[in-house]
């Protein structure tokens, strides 16, 4: 009698086989003579190229917006976006600030500091300073 397998179809999970990057689109606003978009400005003009050809999994939309501060957009594949203001960055900043966008999840900001509560007391118990061998005084 032979022994075999059972075969299961693996589930993708995210990060483990292949990564599918959650931002699927970038809008770019700037305004041409706005002095709030100089650093964007410098920022399409210098390295925006080599971020787009660095991340061909997004779309970049670049657009002009007149008389309004520069804002970046990202477009999330779970249907949410988040814009960021980047008015009076220069281009580096501006590029920190993509690179935010484009390795963000999508979701919303959660409140992650709440203490942790638990229905079962713990298996150690209560920790007193008179349990154990004692203090030598």
């Amino acid at each position: 009698m032979t022994i075999r397998a059972i075969e299961k179809i693996s589930v993708g999970q995210n990060g483990v086989g292949a990564f599918i990057l959650q931002c699927k689109k970038m809008d770019i606003h700037y305004c041409n003579q706005g002095g709030s978009s100089r650093g964007m400005n410098a920022f399409i003009k210098s390295q925006l190229g080599k971020f787009a050809s660095l991340n061909p999994q997004i779309e970049f939309v670049v657009s002009p917006r007149p008389r309004k501060h520069p804002v970046l957009v990202g477009h999330y594949i779970n249907g949410n976006q988040k814009s960021i203001c980047v008015k009076n960055m220069d281009s580096l900043q501006v590029l920190k600030k993509a690179e935010l966008l484009r390795d963000a999840s999508g979701d919303k900001v959660r409140r992650v500091n709440r203490p942790v509560t638990s229905i079962s007391e713990s298996v150690r118990g209560v920790w007193s300073p008179y349990h154990g061998k004692g203090m030598q005084v």
